[in-house]
């Protein structure tokens, strides 16, 4: 249940209990009015009565009648002129008093004429309830509802600055907390747009200044001569010259420059062609596809799962064409659970494997970047019978 219905019918249980309240108050303070009422004025009809026996007048009253309540027969023993309501489905107010020894003075006269009364008076204060409860509760539901719109609105537009759309923004009104909550997220939409800017600033600045003398390391390698020492000093140009490449493809992304190149492909031709260089990975065609897509990125992707699956998980690693749909599976210990749950929710974060072989993290990170350029969807899990498991599903229009 949302916030707008929960301010909903907490207005309208409180309308309701605050009308029961009154009525029932109004009820009980007019029953006692008019049975207080009903007993004084039987009790001096009493006292003339007696009075106009005392003189040998006539009077309406009874004396000594048959089938007197025995709360009155009671208090008439004691010498106590009493008043007395007896219930029932007809109900009577009896007042009784002594006038000799042995004579008792009686009047009684019927009681439904006051409960109707209160009857009618018990309906007409549901109605009055039911009639102000009915638009306090829709005002309570307009209430409600624009609380709720604006909690969701806030709500949708963080999710979207989650998924990474740093433009959107509340836009708060009014001045109660959920205005406060909308100017909240817009200001952390601010400082995260804002830090996030300076990052890639900083990390297209350095690979830029890194890539001239990463590119004279390259040439100067070709100068040494054959030796153990020349081979490990290539094998580390080339790695810092894929790094180097790798952060410039991160920058082109985050500056959203990057153009995607539309062809028909067949799934199968890109996987073989993205791990002809891993003689470690196998490729599986379950069923084929043609695609229209990129597929220099589709190939860049899963040149990306592959080797992070062969430096990070357990051979063999295989790749699983089933038409648009790709898997890439090895057969390790699987993603870590904190990792796992990262790249479940928000997707995978530069520089940060969570393996303990290290690495830069820019591989998933890629990855996931060149499929959201293409439309394609990249998840990633851990599989039933063991390893980790990234699926890419390319968009079939």
């Amino acid at each position: 249940m949302n916030v707008g219905a929960k301010v909903a019918l907490a207005v309208a249980a409180a309308a309701v209990c605050v009308a029961g309240v009154i009525g029932v108050l109004v009820h009980r303070i007019t029953a006692d009015d008019q049975l207080a009422t009903a007993r004084s004025d039987l009790d001096r009809q009493l006292v003339s009565a007696a009075h106009d026996v005392a003189a040998g007048a006539g009077t309406g009253a009874r004396t000594d009648p048959p089938g007197l309540p025995g709360p009155v027969a009671r208090a008439v023993r004691g010498n106590v002129r009493v008043t007395f309501l007896q219930a029932g489905d007809e109900p009577v107010l009896w007042a009784a008093t002594r006038i000799s020894d042995r004579r008792v003075l009686v009047l009684s006269r019927s009681y439904a004429p006051e409960e109707r009364s209160l009857a009618a008076l018990d309906r007409t204060l549901l109605a009055t309830g039911a009639a102000a409860t009915l638009p306090v509760s829709l005002a309570g539901l307009v209430l409600g509802l624009r609380m709720g719109r604006r909690a969701t609105a806030a709500a949708r537009t963080a999710e979207r600055i989650a998924e990474g759309a740093l433009d959107a923004r509340v836009r708060p009104s009014g001045r109660d907390e959920i205005a406060r909550l909308a100017v909240s997220v817009d200001t952390m939409a601010d400082a995260l747009g804002a830090r996030l800017e300076a990052e890639r600033r900083v990390t297209a600045d350095i690979a830029h200044e890194l890539r001239t003398p990463v590119a004279g390391l390259s040439a100067a390698v070709g100068l040494l001569p054959p030796g153990r020492a020349t081979e490990l000093v290539t094998r580390g140009v080339r790695n810092l010259r894929g790094l180097v490449e790798d952060v410039l493809e991160v920058a082109r992304m985050d500056a959203q420059v990057a153009a995607v190149d539309t062809e028909q492909r067949e799934v199968s031709a890109m996987a073989r062609r993205a791990v002809a260089d891993l003689d470690e990975v196998r490729v599986r065609i379950a069923t084929d596809a043609v695609v229209a897509t990129d597929p220099r990125r589709v190939e860049r992707v899963l040149t990306n799962l592959a080797g992070n699956a062969l430096r990070h998980g357990g051979l063999p690693v295989e790749v699983l064409v089933d038409g648009p749909v790709v898997r890439v599976r090895d057969h390790g210990p699987g993603f870590p659970p904190d990792l796992l749950a990262v790249l479940q929710s928000s997707g995978p974060q530069r520089f940060r494997t969570g393996s303990s072989t290290g690495g830069t993290g820019l591989g998933l990170t890629i990855a996931t970047g060149q499929a959201r350029l293409l439309g394609a969807r990249l998840t990633f899990r851990n599989h039933p019978e063991g390893g980790a498991e990234a699926e890419l599903r390319l968009p079939t229009e």
